[in-house]
């Protein structure tokens, strides 16, 4: 069953954020990851639990696969740009 990778991103530095994209989408690819959703308009319909600021929604083949990608030795070195750069929300949901 499929696994999404849900990511909200409140970025501080957007230059040095473009890094980290580009490092991180073969890294993605590599795992099967489909991205479904980067960063594009969004229309927040209503936000009693969580105010959104920037989403990326990407599909895996299934969550051992999204948590191998995440926990990766190809990851970590990227991962560590993503987080000098910006505040995340980063979960794992299993898709229907």
């Amino acid at each position: 069953m499929a696994a999404y990778l849900v990511v909200d991103t409140k970025i501080s530095n957007p230059e040095e954020y473009e890094a980290y994209k580009l490092q991180a989408k073969p890294i993605v690819e590599k795992f099967g990851g489909i991205y479904r959703a980067r960063g594009g308009d969004m229309d927040t319909m209503e936000s009693d639990l969580w105010a959104p600021t920037r989403i990326v929604i990407v599909e895996f083949p299934d969550m051992q696969t999204a948590r191998n990608f995440v926990n990766s030795e190809e990851y970590a070195p990227v991962k560590k740009i993503r987080r000098a750069n910006a505040e995340c929300t980063f979960l794992l949901v299993d898709g229907v």
